[in-house]
């Protein structure tokens, strides 16, 4: 009696286990189709393997919704706070960024050089970056611009640059810095001459036609008063987020058994957090104090 019923337990088993694999087979069957080979169209988009990875976000027509949302020229510093706390946000969210810089209307995030973040497919790279950042742009908006509402939606445009080492990632970013001093500079004296002189902005950049950053800094220092070397940091450096350690300072309520109301207590926490510095990266010194940015295994 028990080995018949051992018999059919194991025919019974038998039949469920050809079930299940011709099902399998034919679920695998049906999520294809002959449609499928329109994917043998998308493009190769990997990114070289153990270089940086680089992408930089570039405001779309900044110089009309600066000029629509009433940004305060030469420089706003709502608007810069807001495109670092943007970038902060992108650094959160995504995954292996070490280093950015941002100045004006751009950005810069740098991926680790071992980043196997989406196989390394430049596509994913700058799709994220730039979504994750207008996205926050829009989000907190309120937050830096209280009187000023949102007329449209910003928009960004984004690249993808890979390095080979860690020279051409220092070059890159000392290029990005130098040419925030020639904007910044020339933006300074320009406005100055229509804002403080009277000149109509055809007029202004006329008289700067063909001037030198000493004729620059003269006509700040003679005609305005201006030391352009007094000017905020974050102006003429831009803004540098690095990974540190940050305490955070937060309130909770501590109960004893032997107590009916609990007591509040300030509980200090460290978190790793993007800090903003305004600093110089084109000499030495930033790279020799922080020596975690450019470490493989960091």
């Amino acid at each position: 009696m028990w080995s018949a019923c051992n018999v059919k337990v194991r025919d019974c088993w038998a039949v469920t286990s050809v079930t299940l694999r011709r099902c399998l087979k034919l679920g695998a069957a049906m999520a294809k189709s002959k449609f499928e080979y329109v994917r043998n169209f998308e493009a190769d988009d990997t990114c070289l393997a153990h270089c940086w990875v680089v992408v930089r976000l570039d405001g779309r027509n900044f110089h009309r919704f600066a000029e629509k949302h009433n940004f305060a020229k030469p420089n706003d510093s709502r608007a810069l706070h807001l495109m670092t706390k943007c970038a902060q946000t992108v650094m959160t969210e995504l995954e292996d960024i070490v280093i950015a810089y941002g100045q004006s209307d751009e950005y810069s995030f740098v991926f680790k050089r071992k980043s196997n973040w989406f196989k390394r497919r430049a596509s994913k790279f700058m799709t994220h970056v730039a979504s994750q950042f207008a996205s926050s742009y829009v989000f907190y908006w309120r937050d830096y611009f209280e009187d000023q509402p949102l007329l449209y939606p910003p928009g960004f445009d984004g690249r993808v640059i890979v390095y080979p080492n860690n020279q051409t990632l220092k070059d890159y970013l000392s290029w990005r810095q130098a040419d925030c001093h020639v904007n910044n500079l020339y933006n300074t004296v320009f406005w100055a001459l229509v804002q403080q002189s009277g000149l109509t902005p055809v007029q202004a950049q006329e008289r700067l036609q063909g001037t030198l950053a000493a004729d620059k800094n003269e006509i700040l220092f003679s005609e305005f008063n201006i030391n352009y070397n007094n000017e905020p940091l974050m102006y003429r450096k831009g803004t540098v987020l690095i990974w540190q350690k940050v305490g955070e300072v937060t309130t909770k309520e501590v109960k004893l058994p032997a107590e009916i109301e609990g007591k509040k207590m300030a509980v200090t926490r460290t978190r790793i957090k993007p800090v903003p510095l305004y600093c110089d990266i084109i000499g030495d010194a930033f790279w020799k104090e922080h020596p975690e940015i450019l470490d493989e295994d960091s």
